[in-house]
């Protein structure tokens, strides 16, 4: 037989939500700042990258025709 649940299946979602968030080991401050910048120097240098084929692409076309 199946089991009956109770009260609202909203307030389950979120009491089980609450609780699995409480088990979470959240980083510090420092360890946040560290994985933040590289993330952005990651980004700004794929930008860069990026920039460069797109201008090294766009000469050879252009010389091309």
């Amino acid at each position: 037989m199946a089991e009956k649940r109770e009260g609202n299946p909203l307030s389950s979602y979120l009491k089980g939500a609450w609780s699995e968030l409480r088990k979470v080991t959240w980083p510090s401050r420092k360890e946040t700042w560290t994985k933040s910048w590289i993330v952005i120097w990651f980004s700004l240098a794929f930008a860069v990258c990026l920039g460069g084929i797109d201008y090294i692409l766009n000469e050879v076309v252009t010389r091309l025709v």
